[in-house]
């Protein structure tokens, strides 16, 4: 079979549910690559677990950090903090053969290399969140958090996600953003790259978050033109659970995670389990939705609603007009509405304010602070 380039992230491998799906993944071709876009597990144990099963699998698998890999719970065997967490997990990839942000950029030459000359560079990335991806009508980052917290938007990340030695997640970014840049401008001029990044590097992709209070953990604005500025054939990232193909000044972008049980258990599993990023994918009449998403919209997600915060959600999924609004709800299509705790914690009176959602919901809304007790607990 032709070697192949896929991509998955997301797997969070600590939910029950995710694991058995993991253990399906096997490469087409012996030849095949893997890119793990961020976010294997929460535990440096299940995260090694993941690593090494499908290391086993495929002729290379490169390893990008999300923010959840970064989280330092109470029941880890390992009990490091911020960078030095970081670096740990970056010794264990090499321990286990596994390609970092650390190591020499590999070069793809198999199957769809070809249409960019014969060699493609994947550039696997580390580059955080700093906070520059604000509310409508808030200018600092102060400014954004108060309006989020106001709105009981807060990323676990404030609890778990430790930026030591930096004084800030965002000062970590920053230093994260200048190492990055400087590997990429060392390639030739012209080399055709694969960026590899658990967040979205263009802010574009936030758009359609339920909660738009959340974009301030997914990105930066430092990073909103380097899919122009180096010649990127295709930018893979993870983070928001909305697995979908879109394009932005021509460039190819693909979110290929596989989420949350709750999640894909009510869209359906992706089929297949990975995504194809080389050879370049074409994608036939109705294999994507209106979004580029990777799974059907169902009359169910069509219906009028209103979103959490009140706005009436028009027939097509789209949220009518308001003022600060640019977000179309995940429930619309087709994603959770209750996406605690990654995707932030509302109030039972926020919840309240909404007829989109059932008695469940409210029980998980009005226990928000066991959750957190749970995460931190873990």
């Amino acid at each position: 079979m032709t070697p192949r380039l896929m991509a998955v992230s997301d797997v969070h491998v600590g939910h029950q549910g995710n694991k058995p799906v993991v253990e399906q993944i096997r490469a087409g071709s012996p030849e095949d690559w893997l890119i793990l876009a961020g976010d294997v597990g929460e535990r440096s144990d299940e995260i090694r677990w993941a690593l090494e099963t499908l290391r086993r699998r495929f002729a290379k698998v490169i390893w990008v950090p999300g923010n959840h890999e970064l989280w330092t719970t109470a029941k880890d065997p390992v009990q490091m903090h911020g960078a030095a967490r970081y670096d740990y997990l970056v010794s264990m990839c090499r321990d286990l053969d596994v390609l970092t942000p650390e190591d020499p950029f590999p070069v793809w030459e198999g199957a769809g290399a070809e249409e960019f000359g014969g060699a493609v560079t994947l550039a696997p990335m580390f580059v955080l969140y700093d906070y520059t991806w604000r509310p409508e009508g808030t200018y600092t980052k102060a400014e954004a958090l108060a309006v989020a917290r106001e709105r009981n938007v807060v990323a676990t990340d404030e609890f778990l996600l430790s930026s030591e030695p930096y004084l800030t997640r965002d000062a970590w970014c920053h230093a994260r953003v200048q190492y990055t840049q400087r590997r990429l401008d060392a390639l030739d001029a012209g080399t055709p790259i694969v960026m590899i990044n658990h967040f979205p590097t263009v802010r574009e992709p936030t758009r359609i978050l339920f909660y738009p209070e959340f974009s301030l953990w997914c990105g930066t604005d430092l990073t909103a033109d380097w899919h122009t500025r180096y010649n990127v054939v295709c930018s893979v990232y993870g983070h928001l659970h909305v697995p979908r193909t879109t394009y932005y000044d021509g460039v190819r972008f693909e979110e290929v995670s596989l989420g949350y049980p709750r999640e894909w258990k009510r869209r359906g599993l992706p089929d297949p389990l990975l995504r194809q990023i080389l050879p370049t994918p074409t994608y036939g009449p109705g294999e994507l939705n209106q979004w580029g998403g990777h799974f059907k919209v169902t009359p169910r997600w069509r219906r009028p609603r209103r979103s959490c915060v009140g706005r009436r959600i028009n027939a097509a999924g789209w949220p009518e007009p308001a003022v600060g609004a640019s977000a179309v709800s995940l429930g619309a299509l087709g994603d959770s509405t209750d996406r605690v705790p990654e995707m932030g914690i509302r109030s039972a009176t926020s919840w309240h304010n909404s007829d989109a959602v059932d008695g469940h919901v409210m029980k998980r809304a009005n226990s928000w602070m066991a959750q957190v007790l749970s995460l931190l607990s873990r």
